[in-house]
């Protein structure tokens, strides 16, 4: 008997959707432990956190912010005082809205307009690394210590120590604090198009961060390593607001692409839990050495498809076998995840794994499948268009109403990516629907395609090798266009084995179409850059 497809996994407890009170009590409780750390060697214990946070705050509110400064934008990376800042800007009831600083300045100032930013907190080390001018005025971190006065200290000590919580909450206005309230507005990566801002609420993000915890069973000797910058949605939810909210702690550092300076910092803080996409990951089996990583327990991947052979190559080296995940911005962003077997309470540690698949759904979290045609639900294993609901799912897109009502109908997201449910509730993503062309009248997905083609050439140390797009075709509608860095196997000889690994003719790219380049475009999140591999092959294909 044929069965919908859509998975749901309730709560298994209730969660609190206060990150602020959250944020007061796990400092509290980790008193003089270490709380946080980055690579430049600065730490902070639980204690010190709440402090500083307070100090901050008060500088900001006196001597920095104007009632009318709601939004205020951080450009700092992953690191002690880019927390520091997002929690003592929560704290004064602003959204802090971290600015991705790996684009342009046109794209920056289209963010800041859009959200309607005045004032940026940033660092004058940071500003020279981005070499970004954006439209608003920039308040330097290393001024602000000069304005900190011997009462800000003492208060915020007596504060962040002695103060009865009950107190403290009443004294910031946390019990004024309501889940639908903006906790940040994250910026999407762009891959497809133009940034769209993406307000989240403190019910968005605190769902998501319980969810996923109620997969992952984050425990008090967990520390994540947070490689992932706070202006893409996983660094800031999981790696800034859940190691925070959670009885955990975080090592950061600001470019996931040093293997050598991250394995240092995993070895100085004993990191368990690592998130990051496939490219990161593969760097990482490539340059890091076992013992560097021992403590690693948990890996999950996400944002990009994991290709099979790397789950192989991380385990042999490291010992732990990643697992996927899977969300969007607009999720908040974790939608569902394969449970880690050194996580499982099950006497079968594997029975919430599914290789190949991006896991369940995290608890309070729905997700179908629907068709492409008319957009009723399909039966499982069938493939269509996926969609998702629940908390963690945005309100609407900043200012676009149009955009939104696109995406969001009766509290179901659409995501743009195709993929089926099995039978058991696992999840499959087989691409994006902008990740396919039509040609011949049949849909080809480009990801199947770059994975056969990458299994045949291999990878570069860890680089992306390969990456398959399209442009129009007079006679068939489109026409695949492979680019790929140096390889050493001919387009002759790759389109014969993709012949003999039984991929279908339409699938098979012409010789004519494999176009070396000095480097397939990604984005500062670690994604393929779709937009700019598009453009790229336009531009390629028509020279």
């Amino acid at each position: 008997m044929p069965k919908p497809a859509i998975s749901t996994t309730p709560y298994a407890n209730q969660w609190d959707w206060n990150l602020l009170k959250l944020v007061i009590r796990r400092c509290r409780e980790k008193g003089a432990k270490k709380k946080v750390a980055d690579s430049t060697g600065t730490s902070l214990s639980g204690s010190d956190l709440l402090l500083k946070s307070l100090v901050l705050k008060r500088i900001f509110e006196r001597d920095v912010l104007d009632a009318d400064d709601k939004h205020v934008g951080v450009l700092l990376p992953p690191t002690v005082p880019a927390a520091v800042t997002n929690v003592a800007l929560s704290l004064g009831k602003r959204v802090a809205i971290n600015l991705n600083y790996t684009v342009s300045d046109q794209i920056v100032n289209a963010c800041i307009e859009q959200a309607g930013i005045k004032k940026i907190i940033t660092s004058s080390k940071a500003m020279e690394k981005f070499g970004l001018k954006p439209n608003a005025k920039l308040v330097f971190l290393e001024e602000m210590k000069e304005k900190a006065t011997q009462l800000d200290k003492v208060t915020s000590l007596i504060n962040a120590k002695f103060m009865p919580q009950f107190l403290l909450h009443r004294m910031l206005g946390l019990n004024d604090c309501k889940p639908d309230d903006l906790i940040t507005i994250i910026f999407t990566s762009g891959s497809t198009g133009n940034p769209k801002g993406v307000p989240l609420t403190f019910h968005n993000v605190a769902s998501n961060i319980q969810g996923f915890n109620e997969f992952i069973r984050v425990l008090d000797s967990d520390n994540f390593l947070g490689v992932l910058p706070f202006f893409h949605s996983f660094g800031f939810t999981v790696t800034l607001w859940g190691a925070l909210t959670l009885p955990s702690s975080a090592a950061y550092h600001f470019n996931p692409l040093e293997p050598r300076q991250i394995a240092k910092l995993v070895e100085t803080n004993q990191s368990t839990v690592l998130l990051g996409t496939p490219t990161f990951v593969r760097s990482y089996a490539r340059r890091i050495e076992p013992e560097q990583f021992k403590s690693i327990q948990v890996v999950v991947v996400g944002a990009e498809k994991m290709p099979l052979d790397l789950f192989d190559i991380f385990e042999e080296r490291f010992g732990v076998r990643p697992v996927e995940g899977y969300g969007a911005t607009e999720t908040s962003p974790v939608a569902c995840v394969n449970l880690p077997p050194s996580r499982a309470t099950t006497p079968d540690p594997k029975s919430g794994l599914r290789e190949g698949s991006v896991g369940k759904p995290i608890p309070g979290v729905s997700v179908r499948v629907v068709s492409l045609d008319d957009g009723s639900v399909i039966n499982t294993n069938e493939t269509g268009m996926v969609q998702i609901s629940g908390p963690n799912i945005m309100s609407g897109y900043l200012k676009q109403p149009e955009l939104t009502a696109k995406v969001l109908k009766d509290g179901w997201y659409t995501t743009g990516d195709v993929g089926h449910i099995d039978d058991d509730g696992f999840v499959f993503i087989t691409g994006r629907l902008s990740r396919f062309s039509k040609i011949g009248g049949e849909m080809v997905p480009h990801i199947q395609v770059e994975e056969a083609i990458t299994q045949i050439v291999g990878d570069n140390e860890g680089a992306l090798t390969v990456a398959v797009s399209s442009v129009p075709d007079e006679k068939k509608g489109e026409r695949l266009i492979v680019l790929h860095t140096e390889i050493s196997t001919t387009p002759s000889e790759i389109t014969k084995k993709l012949r003999e690994m039984g991929l279908p003719n339409l699938f098979i790219p012409a010789e004519d179409c494999f176009i070396k380049v000095d480097a397939i475009p990604i984005l500062g999140t670690g994604k393929l850059d779709l937009r700019g591999l598009q453009q790229m092959a336009k531009e390629k294909a028509g020279s």
